[in-house]
């Protein structure tokens, strides 16, 4: 080995270990910070203004009435802290509140009031920090509560609502970081303070949420044995016409309030209006903490599968790939009550704007 080639590994791993130095002394900084301004609280998110079942679960009841999400429109907008397209909000407050028992809120005080055309552009940097949604809320100079901010008014503060846990696991200390970070950034623009929680009381609030969501998540599924490839289209036709409706890439059999009883997708994976492949297998998915209680949970979603099949002549067969048994619907709606009651008591009811936010 040439003394060039010596001095350049030598070069390569100085400059590996200046790197990781400065990544250690940034990181320390921000912890500093964040221990700084953050002041300690004896307050649980999780158990909200309730009592705690057992295992440190959200109290039900924790959070305020709101409307029950659809499947897209002005509440997607809502919840992603997305403006609505009106420059001014009514004299009234926004009925939509931060959730204390699954989120964690970070409030920044303006020193002025702060006008809202000057906030948007800075909106979409607090939709997510990892896999995490954020939501915004704010207080008018007039001291109304609103759930998104408008351009024709203006702010005396903000407040970042920051999900505990979903289910990509619970909050991890650097989404914390990254959040009191866009935190910290608005508030040097602004010239504004910031308080939020202690770092490792939300850490474990999140811990917390997270092994109760993690026991009582339940999903069901059946699949479509096609047989031979179908035209997507008029896979997508009969599905249309047994009441199924779009959401995303897949269809949605929607509940009376329009939340999704259960899901149709193709065994690919890929939209159903994609490319013009043919389809050779379905799969049908009951979601158990997102679909409304019903008593017929599962047996709605075999009753509609049949049919399907019987159109498509297609084979119905459990997750095993075995032919449903009779009865067998009965037996897993009995089971499927007990689960609607513990996500009941969990202060997560199946369906609520709560629990699909945690268990997405």
């Amino acid at each position: 080995m040439s003394d060039l080639q010596i001095g350049l590994i030598a070069l390569g791993v100085l400059l590996i270990l200046l790197v990781l130095g400065f990544n250690w002394w940034q990181d320390r900084r921000v912890r500093r910070k964040m221990q700084t301004h953050f002041p300690s609280t004896e307050q649980d998110p999780l158990l909200g203004a309730g009592a705690a079942s057992a295992g440190a679960a959200p109290a039900a009841g924790a959070a305020a009435s709101r409307r029950e999400p659809g499947m897209g429109g002005e509440s997607a907008r809502a919840q992603s802290g997305q403006p609505a397209p009106v420059d001014a909000g009514s004299d009234a407050d926004d009925t939509e509140e931060p959730d204390p028992a699954c989120e964690v809120v970070i409030e920044i005080n303006f020193a002025d009031t702060v006008r809202g055309a000057d906030l948007l552009p800075y909106m979409q940097s607090l939709r997510h920090v990892g896999r995490k949604p954020m939501r915004v809320f704010a207080e008018t100079d007039q001291r109304r509560h609103r759930a998104r901010v408008h351009a024709g008014e203006s702010y005396a503060s903000m407040q970042l609502a920051v999900l505990l846990a979903n289910r990509s696991g619970p909050l991890t200390a650097i989404e914390w970081s990254q959040a009191w970070a866009r935190a910290q950034d608005m508030a040097e623009r602004f010239d504004a303070t910031i308080e939020g929680p202690d770092q490792q009381a939300v850490l474990e609030q999140g811990a917390r949420l997270d092994d109760t969501c993690a026991a009582l998540d339940t999903q069901v599924g059946l699949t479509l044995l096609l047989g031979t490839a179908q035209p997507a289209a008029e896979v997508l036709s009969v599905a249309r016409d047994l009441g199924f409706v779009a959401d995303g890439s897949r269809l949605a059999w929607p509940a009376d309030n329009g939340i999704a009883r259960f899901t149709l997708a193709r065994g690919d994976g890929a939209a159903f209006d994609a490319g013009m492949g043919g389809i050779e297998c379905l799969y049908l998915l009951l979601d158990v903490p997102c679909s409304p209680a019903d008593e017929r949970a599962f047996g709605r979603m075999v009753d509609v599968g049949r049919d399907l099949a019987a159109r498509l002549r297609a084979d119905l067969v459990d997750d095993q790939g075995k032919p449903l048994a009779d009865g067998s619907e009965t037996v897993i709606d009995e089971r499927l009550q007990v689960l609607f009651g513990q996500l009941e008591q969990a202060g997560l009811p199946a369906g609520s704007e709560r629990a699909l936010r945690v268990f997405a």
